[in-house]
């Protein structure tokens, strides 16, 4: 079953780049105390995980730190040099926002919000999904119907929504 409102996130060791190579994130410690909006998309480079879910938090963080929320993270079925790199690509990292990997799907299975598309190459990916979490608590999560689209899990929605 997906992860749903007002349910407390499981915790899960991510995995970060930072300057001193990959970093293991546990995120129940990351989430613990902070008002954290998370969004989750299929994977790196990818079209519209790169032509609009990244770019709509970019042009939103300023306002969610107005909001109050203390982070963005960007979530993906991916290595942490992949995200690194795909980071600076789209100057996700220059805005603030953290690029956590989820190298073998469980915190994506964890949460039911795994799917597979093998005839494009994308087994055990996140679906596309942007939430508010208050102290490891959901309070807002939206998920797309299809991983191409993003209307209720882009920046904007979100913002709207809390």
């Amino acid at each position: 079953m997906a992860i749903s409102n007002g349910d407390t996130l499981p915790d899960a060791t991510l995995v970060e780049l930072t300057g001193e190579g990959p970093k293991q994130v546990s995120l129940s410690e990351r989430l613990a105390g902070r008002n954290v909006v998370i969004f989750a998309l299929p994977g790196a480079f990818t079209g519209t995980c790169t032509t609009a879910h990244v770019p709509s938090f970019i042009r939103t963080a300023d306002q969610f730190k107005a909001k109050g929320v203390d982070e963005i993270i960007c979530l993906s079925v991916n290595d942490p040099f992949v995200l690194g790199a795909w980071s600076e690509q789209t100057g996700a990292g220059k805005a603030g926002i953290a690029m956590l990997g989820d190298p073998s799907a469980e915190f994506t299975k964890a949460v039911g919000m795994d799917f597979s598309a093998p005839p494009v190459g994308l087994v055990d990916r996140s679906k596309r999904y942007a939430m508010y979490v208050q102290d490891g608590t959901v309070t807002v999560i939206q998920a797309e119907a299809n991983p191409g689209q993003c209307d209720l899990s882009g920046g904007e929605a979100l913002l709207d929504a809390i």
